[in-house]
C-alpha cells in the first residue's frame, strides 16, 4: 500500500471520453437560520495560470445544463426514535504515516499518540505536557482505506440514498493525505480507492433503474471557480435563492453517469485538470479546492402514501446531492517555500480556510452573524455546516514533531468542527415531471388507440359503401330487368288480349252457326217426318250433324281451356303491376 504522503496526482494528459450530459437540478434542503449572513453574492475574479504550469486537457464541446426545480414540495418529520445526535458534524482524525520527506526526529512518534479503542488523539506539547482530543472516529497510520470510507462516509452516502444532503470533506495541513483519502482512483490496485470511487460504486449498486445519478466536478482556485470536466468555463458565478437561500452554481457540466468505470473516466479527467504544483510539503500539492457533487435522483416507495386505485395520485421523488470537498492544505510560506505565483496561490488558499474556520467558530459559538460571504468556499459549503445536510468532516494529520503548530490547528478546527449542529431534513417533490411523461404517454396512448378506431371505422364505412354501391348497381339491373320483363309481359297480355277477342269473335260466329244449323236440324227434322223420303238424307245429316256436335264440342272445350289461358295471364299481368 502506498503511503499517504507520496502518492501524487496525475499529470498526464487525458482525452475527455464521449460523455452523455444532462441538465442539472437544484434541490438542496432548506438551510438553517443559523446561517445569517450579510453583503452580496456573486461570483469574483479568477486568477490565471501564470508561473505555474499547470496540465490543462483539449478544449471539448460544452453543453448549457440546467435543473428543474418543482414548485411544490414537502419535508418530512424526522421518525420518533431520531437521535438529535446525528445531527451534529461529525469528525474523525487520520494520522498519515511517516514517508522518507519527513526529517528524522527522535521525537516524533510522541508528539502524536493515537488510541482508537477509545477513539483519542493525545497531543504531546513537550516533554512534559500533553493534551487529549476525542473524536468520532481515529485511525491510525496502518488503517487501510476500506475502514476509513465505512466509518467516515459510508454513514453519509446511506442517507443521501434515503434522501438527505450529505458532505463529506477533507481538512488539514498540505502533504498530510487529503487527496489520497477521498480522491485516490485506485485503478492498479483497487484496496487503494478512496471516498469518491467508494461512494459512487455504493451509490450505482443501490439504485434502480429508475433513478438518475449525475456528477459535476469543480475546483475553487484562486477564488475563481472552474469546471473541471469542462476547463473552459472560467469564473463562474455562485447564485443564491433570495427566497430559500439555497447555493446553486448555473452553467458547470453535469455528467448523467453510466457505470463505475464511466465514473473513474470523468475523475481523472477532473483530476488532471486540476491545479496542482511541487513546493517543500509535497510534490504534488493541491492548489485548489476540489468540490465532486454527485446528484441523486430516486423516486419515493412508500406503502402508506401509493394507492393504486387513486388515480389522481401524484407520484413523489427525492433529490439529494453528496458533496465531498477536498480541500487545498494549509501551509506556512517558510516552510512550504512558496514564491511568486505559487505564493499568491498559498494566500489565497490560506484565506478561504481561514474565512472557513470563522464560520464553524461562529457556529459552535452560536454567533448571531456567520461570515458566510468572506469567501466563496464558506459560500459553496453553506449546506454542509450550520444547514440541512449530515457532514461528516476528516482531518488528517502528519506524525512530525517539526509541524506541531500545524497538528495542533487541524486538531483544534475538528475539536470546534464537533459543535456545529445541522438540521437534517428530507425533502420530496412532487415528481409532476414523471407524471407529464406518464399522462403524455397515456394520450398518446388513447391517441393511437383513437386514430386506430377512426381507421377501423373508415374502413367498415368504406366496406359498407362498398356493399351500397354493389345493392344499388344490383337493384338498378334487377329493376332494369324487372322494367323489361313487365314491358315484354304488357305486349304478352296485349297479344294474348287480341287474340282472346278474335277468339271470341269466332265463337260468336260459331254460335250463330250452332243456331243456324240447329234451326236448319229442326226443318229437317220437321221435312223428315213429312217424308220418308228424307230419312236417308236425315241420316246422313244426323251423322254430319254429329260430326258438327263433335267438332263444336272440340271447339268448345278449345275455347274452355282458351278461357282459363286468358284467365291465368291475366292474372299474371295484375301479378306483375
Amino acid at each position: 500500500m502506498a503511503s499517504l504522503g507520496s502518492v501524487g496526482r496525475n499529470s498526464h494528459k487525458f482525452e475527455r471520453p464521449p460523455f452523455n450530459t444532462s441538465s442539472s437540478s437544484s434541490s438542496s434542503a432548506p438551510t438553517n437560520s443559523s446561517l445569517k449572513s450579510n453583503g452580496g453574492g456573486g461570483g469574483g475574479g479568477g486568477g490565471g495560470a501564470q508561473g505555474q504550469q499547470h496540465t490543462a486537457r483539449p478544449k471539448g464541446p460544452t453543453s448549457n445544463s440546467r435543473r428543474s426545480i418543482t414548485p411544490t414540495s414537502r419535508t418530512r418529520a424526522l421518525p420518533v426514535d431520531y437521535d438529535p445526535e446525528s445531527e451534529r458534524v461529525r469528525v474523525a482524525v487520520r494520522l498519515r504515516p511517516r514517508n522518507a520527506d519527513d526529517p528524522p526526529d527522535a521525537d516524533y512518534a510522541e508528539c502524536v499518540e493515537i488510541q482508537p479503542e477509545l477513539k483519542r488523539l493525545k497531543l504531546r506539547k513537550n516533554n512534559w505536557s500533553s493534551e487529549a482530543y476525542r473524536f468520532d472516529e481515529v485511525f491510525t497510520e496502518t488503517s487501510s482505506q476500506k475502514r476509513v470510507y465505512e466509518a467516515v462516509a459510508k454513514p453519509v452516502v446511506e442517507s443521501v440514498l434515503e434522501g438527505y444532503n450529505g458532505t463529506v470533506m477533507a481538512y488539514g495541513q498540505t502533504g498530510t493525505g487529503k487527496t489520497y483519502t477521498l480522491g485516490r482512483i485506485g485503478k492498479e490496485d483497487p484496496s487503494e480507492r478512496g471516498m469518491m470511487v467508494r461512494s459512487l460504486e455504493d451509490i450505482l449498486s443501490s439504485i434502480s433503474a429508475t433513478d438518475s445519478v449525475e456528477v459535476s466536478y469543480l475546483q475553487l482556485y484562486m477564488e475563481s471557480i472552474q469546471d473541471l470536466l469542462a476547463p473552459e468555463k472560467t469564473n463562474i458565478p455562485i447564485v443564491e435563492d433570495a427566497k430559500t437561500g439555497e447555493v446553486s452554481v448555473p452553467g458547470i457540466e453535469i455528467i448523467k453517469i453510466r457505470n463505475l468505470d464511466h465514473f473513474l473516466q470523468i475523475l481523472q479527467l477532473g483530476e488532471s485538470n486540476r491545479h496542482a504544483a511541487n513546493t517543500k510539503m509535497n510534490t504534488e500539492s493541491s492548489r485548489s479546492h476540489a468540490i465532486l457533487t454527485v446528484y441523486i435522483r430516486r423516486s419515493a416507495n412508500e406503502k402508506e402514501e401509493t394507492d393504486a386505485s387513486n388515480r389522481n395520485h401524484v407520484p413523489t421523488v427525492r433529490k439529494s446531492k453528496l458533496l465531498i470537498v477536498d480541500l487545498a492544505g494549509s501551509e506556512r510560506v517558510n516552510k512550504s517555500g512558496s514564491e511568486g505565483h505559487l505564493l499568491e496561490e498559498a494566500k489565497f488558499i490560506n484565506l478561504s480556510l481561514s474565512s472557513l474556520g470563522k464560520c464553524i467558530n461562529a457556529l459552535a459559538e452560536n454567533s448571531p452573524h456567520i461570515p458566510i460571504r468572506d469567501s466563496k468556499l464558506t459560500r459553496l459549503l453553506r449546506d454542509s455546516f450550520g444547514g440541512s445536510a449530515r457532514t461528516s468532516l476528516i482531518i488528517t494529520i502528519g506524525p512530525s514533531s517539526r509541524h506541531h503548530a500545524e497538528t495542533a490547528s487541524t486538531v483544534m478546527f475538528g475539536q470546534r468542527a464537533m459543535k456545529v449542529v445541522n438540521t437534517v431534513k428530507l425533502k420530496e417533490e412532487f415528481d409532476y415531471e414523471s407524471l407529464c411523461k406518464k399522462l403524455e404517454s397515456q394520450v398518446d396512448r388513447l391517441s393511437a388507440e383513437i386514430d386506430r378506431q377512426q381507421k377501423l371505422r373508415e374502413n367498415e364505412r368504406g366496406e359498407l359503401n362498398k356493399l351500397l354501391d354493389a345493392f344499388e348497381n344490383s337493384s338498378a339491373e334487377a329493376e332494369k330487368r324487372f322494367l323489361a320483363k313487365s314491358e315484354l309481359l304488357q305486349k304478352e297480355n296485349a297479344r294474348l288480349a287480341s287474340e282472346m277477342k278474335e277468339v271470341l269473335q269466332e265463337l260468336d260466329m260459331q254460335k250463330q252457326q250452332n243456331k243456324m244449323l240447329i234451326d236448319e236440324v229442326a226443318r229437317l227434322v220437321t221435312s223428315v217426318k213429312n217424308t220418308k223420303s228424307l230419312e236417308d238424307e236425315n241420316a246422313r245429316l244426323e251423322s254430319e250433324l254429329k260430326d258438327v256436335i263433335k267438332e263444336l264440342q272440340n271447339q268448345k272445350d278449345q275455347n274452355i281451356i282458351m278461357h282459363d289461358e286468358v284467365k291465368h295471364m291475366e292474372m299474371n299481368s295484375k301479378h306483375v303491376k
